[in-house]
């Protein structure tokens, strides 16, 4: 709620909280009788959309992070793990190479995400010889590898005086451009990605556990672990079609959450949303209001993250699980 109140209030344009009041009262009763003043025009249109979306995004984040650390038993996982990113960034870079509509990088943005992690499960599915976890990371960063090597000859032969910046300014992650519309697309895929995780929270705690103790006990590994991957992976590519890719945000708030609630799932994964959801907005607030230019939400993670991370590994007396 602080993180909300906050960035309502701060940005370049200032927004006193009686005001913020007196907005939020004429909109809850419906005062239509007069024009749209310059403070409610910044709200409504421009303001809280980013604030909603920069909830959705670090909640889909953090929760993908959180189980993607459980499912592949190792505290340096992040969503960006099996290619969704670099997916996701792949659709994003072609949309600016052939000059399309934002519509359609934000739909090529989401379908790569997804056609990159079904690439991904389809070839670790058929690697034999080690285990099945052991062969989507080793598929992922297959994967990842070309999905990367693609978009470095993209930004090769891009125009550099327009394609160019526009292709580096959308991997550093942004929510300058986010609006109502952006929304509507968005928020539905993350809800739908997110419900299933949260609808078997209690069996993620079992597929922490090593494969044969996991089946010893009849969870159908193979089946939770389809769901997982599924929900996790709709969730970051619907956050990442509309921001960009954003870093740490997967990596460091599921280890905060871990350490205020403990490894059980059922607790770490609301606590997870909601921590990603204030982190994110604060990062966001910070990025339009601290310099006239807008900083990118990548480079203030980043930079927020790494000496974060650095002290959460030194100060933990406890393991992650």
């Amino acid at each position: 709620m602080g993180s909300l109140l906050l960035g309502a209030i701060a940005g370049q344009y200032q927004i006193p909280i009686g005001d913020l009041l007196s907005a939020i009262g004429r909109k809850l009763v419906g005062n239509a009788s007069s024009p749209s003043s310059s403070i409610e025009i910044v709200l409504w249109q421009i303001r809280f959309p980013r604030l909603i979306a920069a909830g959705f995004i670090g909640a889909a984040l953090s929760v993908s992070g959180a189980v993607y650390q459980g499912l592949f038993r190792n505290p340096l996982v992040s969503p960006d793990l099996l290619g969704v990113s670099a997916g996701a960034a792949l659709g994003a870079i072609l949309a600016i190479f052939f000059s399309l509509s934002i519509v359609a990088l934000q739909g090529l943005a989401f379908l790569g995400g997804v056609v990159s992690v079904a690439l991904v499960y389809a070839i670790g599915a058929r690697l034999r010889g080690h285990d099945q976890t052991i062969s989507l990371v080793l598929a992922g960063i297959a994967v990842g590898a070309l999905l990367s090597a693609a978009i470095s000859l993209l930004k090769v032969t891009a125009d550099p005086y327009n394609q160019l910046p526009a292709i580096t300014y959308w991997l550093l992650g942004s929510l300058a451009a986010t609006n109502v519309s952006d929304l509507w697309v968005a928020t539905p895929v993350i809800v739908l990605g997110l419900a299933p995780l949260f609808a078997i929270r209690w069996r993620i705690n079992l597929l922490t556990l090593p494969e044969d103790e996991a089946r010893a006990i009849g969870l159908n590994t193979r089946r939770y672990r389809l769901v997982v991957i599924a929900g996790a992976t709709l969730a970051t590519a619907g956050a990442v079609s509309i921001s960009g890719i954003i870093g740490w945000v997967g990596l460091l708030v599921p280890h905060i959450a871990r350490l205020i609630v403990g490894p059980d799932y059922q607790r770490l994964l609301p606590i997870s949303a909601i921590l990603g959801a204030a982190f994110l907005i604060a990062v966001d607030t910070a990025a339009r209001s601290l310099t006239a230019v807008e900083i990118p939400i990548g480079i203030l993670t980043a930079v927020l993250g790494t000496p974060f991370f650095v002290w959460l590994l030194a100060s933990s007396r406890t393991g992650w699980q």
